[in-house]
């Protein structure tokens, strides 16, 4: 398997599918767009219950051309890499697996019972919607940026916790226990919608006291709405200044994300 090669049609299905700094690889990505982004959109409107009526069969129809292409598309890309294994169990391998199995198991369940089931594995079509990841040049970066903040994100997530259960127990006392804050756990529940601006309204502060604290909280709230976007976007800028990488695919595993100088696969150790 190590001494297996590409044959010539491979390597140009293989920049075809996988590339897209080609001519032919950028029609064939945005001809998948536009398949995935139809076939979603008949998902959705084939759960309408009246468009369900009326064009049941032609949604049917539909949705088993597009299971067809997306087999023919997931066979392709199997056929021009040298460890096509690594692309099955990968996570773009095993989301395209998943948008073309709900079709043919429908095969095993000819029962009348089994209808119900059938509507809920069609319902994992809809994870068509995660290849779109794949043609979206900005999520490696925006990956990266996250990972880079997550410590910091998670030292933030944490004060904000400390903050909602010390305010809640604050409501709880200020409230005397009434007017919604029955308990701490109800008071920190209101501060959690409260501190985040969302304001559902179902518990309201109705003594002096109460209402000078919930003024307290929704300023909080305001100020601490940019600081997570403050951390994401530094990361963000730092990622833009360090991260050099390119678009180029691996022959062997299929995945992408190398450094601009590499020369070998960081994953499977093939020669780019």
């Amino acid at each position: 398997m190590a001494s297996y090669k590409l044959a010539s049609w491979q390597v140009r299905l293989h920049e075809i599918i996988y590339e897209s700094n080609t001519r032919a690889g950028k029609i064939f990505d945005i001809t998948l767009l536009v398949l995935i982004v139809s076939s979603i959109l008949v998902v959705m409107l084939d759960s309408m219950q009246d468009l369900h009526a009326q064009f049941g069969t032609l949604f049917l129809v539909l949705e088993w051309f597009f299971t067809l292409l997306f087999t023919i598309e997931y066979m392709l890309r199997l056929i021009c890499i040298k460890k096509p294994l690594g692309y099955v169990f990968s996570f773009l391998g095993l989301i395209d697996l998943l948008t073309i199995i709900p079709g043919y198991l429908s095969f095993f369940y000819a029962g009348s019972q089994s209808l119900m089931v059938l509507r809920g594995l069609r319902l994992l079509r809809v994870f068509r919607i995660f290849k779109l990841t794949r043609y979206v040049s900005e999520m490696q970066f925006l990956i990266v940026a996250l990972k880079g903040s997550m410590r910091k994100i998670s030292v933030f997530m944490f004060f904000v916790f400390a903050l909602v259960v010390i305010l809640g127990s604050i409501m709880y006392t200020a409230e005397h226990g009434q007017n919604g804050f029955n308990s701490i756990p109800d008071s920190i529940y209101w501060a959690i919608v409260t501190i985040t601006t969302v304001g559902y309204g179902d518990i309201t502060p109705a003594t002096p006291a109460g209402k000078l604290v919930a003024s307290a909280i929704m300023l909080i709230g305001y100020a601490i709405i940019a600081v997570p976007t403050g951390i994401i976007t530094t990361e963000m800028a730092l990622s833009a200044r360090h991260m050099k990488q390119q678009s180029r695919t691996c022959r062997g595993c299929g995945r992408e994300g190398h450094d601009a100088d590499a020369e070998f696969c960081k994953y499977c150790g093939g020669k780019l």
